[in-house]
């Protein structure tokens, strides 16, 4: 993996994710020259630092972006907002939930890629999903031209990422030129469900999956027998969960497996393995609802799919990084022994030879994410023939 603040993984892995997100090496640069010493005191340490020396260069893209659409320059603008929302997506998930910058600076996040979709991407809309009272937010990406149904692929998140990572990915836009559509979900204990709404993460992922399906039943343009999930990070748990009790599921995949997250617990705790954000325990206990780590330890056993994966009987798709530093690729290697009822079911390990070999293949994002598609378009024909 690129590493350019040398042996702190977790701002490595964020200035990784942006450069394979959209970002451009000049700007990603310029946002992290500032902040060098810094890094080398700890993840934990100057956190405000980058977010602010991060927020510069977004505010100055944001800034070129305001004028190119004042010059009518639509594309450049909207182009130009992504790019920003891309720099805001890393520096606010820098920071401790607990800091007065992280709510206003997601909900500007927000603002600017409402601008981006308007001026570049009108087939992605913002939509709201109903969920026990309240709703689930979303982005939409449309790939239907005409109105008739298409396939669509539900895309969760995991432990600290949101809908706009997932969107800035551009995974959602591929798979959309490529016929199928993608629903973006902020789910429970994640991005704007869990900022704006308060909604805490909980083991049943099964119910927020039913409300996803029964959203896109409902819409004329999407095809209720091809829905399909897929999920990264500690969405390698939330999705075979899912796809274990939501049958109407037609495949399911696992960007970067997660067998059991409760162990993993455990052993971060005895400071085994790398953590994937700043202020790891602080954030735990914000995404789960927890009073504390021994409430949050004794919920987060249940976190695993022991018991749960051998009941998928849909496709399902589990890919990892060999050299995955927070996740054993053990559990990849668990997860597909044990979902022994998926009628089809396939295992892509990747290596650092070929890249894609960190936490959810973050280091060279185009190489599984261009696999995965490929998979769900073979499993889609598979299932139409």
């Amino acid at each position: 993996m690129f590493e350019y603040f040398p042996g702190n993984y977790i701002w490595n892995l964020g200035v990784v994710a942006t450069l394979n997100s959209g970002g451009t090496i000049d700007e990603v640069d310029r946002a992290c020259r500032p902040i060098r010493d810094l890094a080398e005191q700890g993840s934990d340490v100057g956190t405000e630092e980058f977010m602010r020396s991060w927020r510069r260069v977004a505010d100055q893209v944001e800034q070129q972006a305001v004028e190119a659409e004042k010059a009518g320059h639509r594309r450049t603008a909207g182009q130009k907002y992504l790019r920003a929302g891309a720099y805001l997506c890393q520096a606010e998930r820098m920071l401790s939930n607990s800091s007065p910058e992280r709510l206003p600076t997601y909900r500007h996040l927000l603002e600017v890629m409402e601008k981006s979709f308007e001026l570049i991407d009108p087939r992605t809309t913002r939509v709201r999903i109903p969920f026990e009272g309240t709703t689930l937010p979303a982005y939409f990406t449309n790939a239907s031209t005409d109105g008739r149904p298409v396939p669509t692929m539900i895309m969760w998140n995991g432990l600290d990422s949101t809908k706009e990572h997932m969107y800035t990915s551009g995974w959602p836009s591929e798979m959309a030129a490529r016929g199928i559509s993608v629903l973006q979900v902020d789910c429970p204990g994640s991005g704007e469900a869990l900022r704006l709404q308060g909604l805490t993460s909980r083991v049943e992922t099964e119910d927020w999956a039913a409300a996803c399906v029964s959203f896109l039943e409902a819409r004329s343009d999407v095809r209720s027998d091809r829905i399909g999930l897929v999920g990264w990070s500690l969405g390698g748990y939330y999705v075979p969960r899912a796809a274990a009790f939501e049958k109407r599921l037609a495949l399911a995949v696992a960007w970067g497996a997660n067998h059991n997250w409760g162990e993993v617990q455990k052993k971060r705790l005895e400071r085994e393995g790398e953590n994937p954000v700043p202020h790891y325990w602080e954030h735990v206990l914000w995404v789960w609802g927890s009073p504390d780590i021994p409430a949050f330890v004794e919920k987060a056993v249940r976190v695993n799919l022991n018991g749960v994966i051998d009941k998928i009987t849909c496709p399902l798709l589990i890919t990892h990084g060999t050299n995955d530093r927070q996740i054993s690729v053990a559990y990849a290697r668990e997860s597909f022994a044990k979902a022994i009822n998926a009628p089809k079911k396939d295992l892509r390990l990747f290596t650092p030879e070929e890249g894609a070999t960190e936490h959810c293949g973050l280091d060279h994002l185009p190489h599984v994410a261009a696999y995965t598609a490929d998979w769900i378009e073979d499993t889609l024909r598979e299932l139409d023939a």
